[in-house]
């Protein structure tokens, strides 16, 4: 059985349904719920109000984003809960003293108190070198925890195999794991992943068309045709007619100044500009492992008729010891049991299938209003999930069904 439905509520109307009433609910309160769905109300779908947002909210200006780095590295001072003999790690180990002119046999190394680790971090547009960014250490090999370790000096390399930044300090471990001799362990989040804050140094800066581009481009979060006219309009009324064109559904081309503090300022205001977002689409999310359905605002029903039932198949097994026959004598009058016992195993199968009522939605049926009446009789997720499948392939559910 799936958990109790989550129900979230977002605008007005949040709305979620299902079909399958179920037949406990008393006379009265199911006659309620009856009137309700087949209310003779116009099929209208409902209106949809999303509040204004600025621009820097639901648009990036294209070019400015963040880049991502990766390095491997070594922790050392780990209090016993390194890697231990694992090749990739001593061979590191070794690579490392050579540098400082020690010529040492990987045999003759433990790593007992030191890990092999990948090192990540996100590099912000328009970073400068001597700038920290923060970054996340995890182990790659047989360690157990890296509290109290220190991260050595770790070159972190761009996409382009350049390196960016070099990362380097106390780690920062938000778990723990203890074991006891007897191999009993206890672990509390995850140790094996640990964060610098400000762990790393900007050696490089990444070059943005910010400056260079004859016109910015704005690109929306969610494409969307009747957004990006919106945000035309809402940046000519304030910088003047022409100074924004829509190029495509997610792409708003703005006229700037050429010179650079000049177009800095111009686009601070235009990120403030407020803008009036279009209705998203009508859409049904469904959780088919969680059993968490999310229903969008402007999803409602067209005239259909629906009829769910459940069906139980219970299995029972039970075993009948049947004694064995005849007796043995074994002195001073006893008599002990002979012969072998006799097992007979006894299967029961029950089948239920409750009556299913058929219920009509009329038109313009909200599914806020089924919700109601699914919730108040305890129907489950599952049923839910099948309702609102067979309503689509029928063609009365208007709304997209997406199942994750």
């Amino acid at each position: 059985m799936f958990k109790k439905i989550a129900l979230l509520v977002a605008a007005s109307h949040f709305m979620a349904a299902s079909s399958a009433i179920a037949q406990q609910a008393p006379a009265a309160e199911s006659a309620q719920q009856q009137a309700a769905l087949t209310s003779n109300e116009p099929a209208t779908q409902p209106t949809v109000t999303v509040p204004s947002e600025r621009i820097k909210d639901v648009a990036s200006v294209a070019g400015v984003r963040s880049n991502q780095l990766v390095g491997y590295g070594i922790v050392v001072g780990l209090n016993g809960s390194g890697d231990g003999n694992v090749a990739a790690t001593l061979q590191s180990m070794q690579s490392m003293v050579a540098r400082f002119g020690m010529n040492i046999d990987p045999g003759s190394l433990s790593a007992k108190n030191a890990a092999a680790v990948m090192v990540t971090a996100e590099l912000p547009a328009f970073s400068k070198p001597g700038q920290k960014i923060d970054i996340t250490v995890a182990t790659i090999g047989a360690a157990k925890s890296l509290v109290g370790g220190t991260l050595l000096m770790t070159p972190l390399v761009g996409a382009d195999n350049e390196t960016y930044a070099m990362a380097q300090g106390n780690l920062a471990v938000g778990g723990l794991g203890v074991s006891g001799a007897n191999g009993s362990s206890v672990t509390v989040n995850v140790p094996t992943v640990g964060r610098i804050p400000g762990g790393a140094t900007v050696e490089r800066t990444v070059a943005t068309p910010f400056d260079t581009m004859p016109a910015l481009m704005l690109n929306l979060n969610t494409p969307d045709f009747s957004t990006a006219q919106r945000v035309v309009k809402a940046i000519d009324s304030v910088m003047g007619t022409g100074t924004a064109s829509a190029l495509d559904a997610a792409t708003i081309q703005v006229t700037a100044p050429r010179d650079i503090n000049q177009r800095v300022s111009f686009m601070a205001a235009v990120q403030e500009i407020k803008v009036d977002q279009a209705a998203p689409p009508a859409r049904v999310i469904v959780n088919s492992r969680t059993g968490t359905i999310v229903i969008g605002d402007g999803v409602f029903l067209t005239p259909a008729a629906v009829s769910h039932g459940s069906m139980t198949v219970r299995i029972t097994e039970s075993q009948n010891v049947t004694p064995g026959q005849g007796g043995i004598a074994t002195g001073q009058g006893a008599v002990a049991q002979g012969g072998q016992n006799t097992t007979t195993q006894n299967s029961q199968i029950d089948v239920s299938q409750p009556k299913a009522k058929m219920f009509l939605f009329a038109p313009g049926v909200q599914l806020s209003k089924i919700v109601d009446a699914v919730n108040s009789v305890g129907a489950s997720p599952s049923d839910l999930v099948a309702i609102l499948e067979a309503l689509k392939q029928a063609g009365a559910l208007h709304a997209d069904l997406i199942i994750i």
